[in-house]
């Protein structure tokens, strides 16, 4: 069933989507290369592809809606370190502007009110994923976040009902990762058969 990345939900999300709105560094970071663009979000996902999209782009600004991150001192650090990151804090951003390709941000500084515009190429959104298990609420147990609970071979709390992928907890949310929890789900599941 997979996850679904979170959305800002503003004015010219959707428009420009693979218009320059992407929530995926390394599938879209060398169509913006020597370019401005944008990172929204403050976690590991966010510093992580935005690091990555520096081998490309010219200035990656991150914007976050706090005064701090949430991501790994490791990826702080190495972050704060390289010298095509800016960070604008307690900001969000508000509306996605461009005619057919993003041209510009629109955002608002949550401690001041002030308005401002960043121009860019593109804006990549790391805000999180939410997992498509509904299927499987008052089913198998899920976490606070959704995500079935499974043990090492993806077993859930249902006997026979196995859980592979970004559905399942602690996943890595890569497709790779994703092919090897449905692998070890496969196997378990045999074995269950009998």
């Amino acid at each position: 069933a997979g996850a679904d990345y979170n959305r800002l939900g503003i004015p010219g999300e959707t428009e420009l989507t693979g218009r320059g709105v992407s929530w995926c560094a390394t599938c879209d970071a060398a169509f913006f290369k020597d370019q401005e663009v944008a990172v929204v979000g403050g976690g590991d996902a966010a510093l992580d592809e935005g690091l990555f999209l520096t081998r490309y782009a010219s200035t990656v600004h991150l914007i976050h809606r706090r005064d701090e991150l949430r991501a790994s001192a490791i990826l702080q650090e190495r972050a704060r370190a390289n010298p095509r990151f800016t960070f604008t804090w307690d900001t969000v951003v508000e509306r996605i502007i461009g005619t057919g390709q993003v041209e510009r941000l629109a955002l608002r500084n949550l401690r001041t009110g002030a308005t401002s515009e960043l121009p860019v190429s593109a804006i990549f959104i790391f805000i999180g994923q939410t997992p498509n298990s509904g299927l499987l609420r008052g089913l198998a147990d899920l976490d606070a976040g959704g995500h079935a609970i499974v043990d090492l071979s993806m077993r859930t709390s249902v006997p026979g009902l196995f859980a592979a992928g970004d559905i399942r907890t602690n996943a890595a949310r890569q497709l790779i990762a994703a092919c090897g929890d449905g692998a070890t789900a496969a196997i378990a599941a045999e074995h269950w058969l009998g």
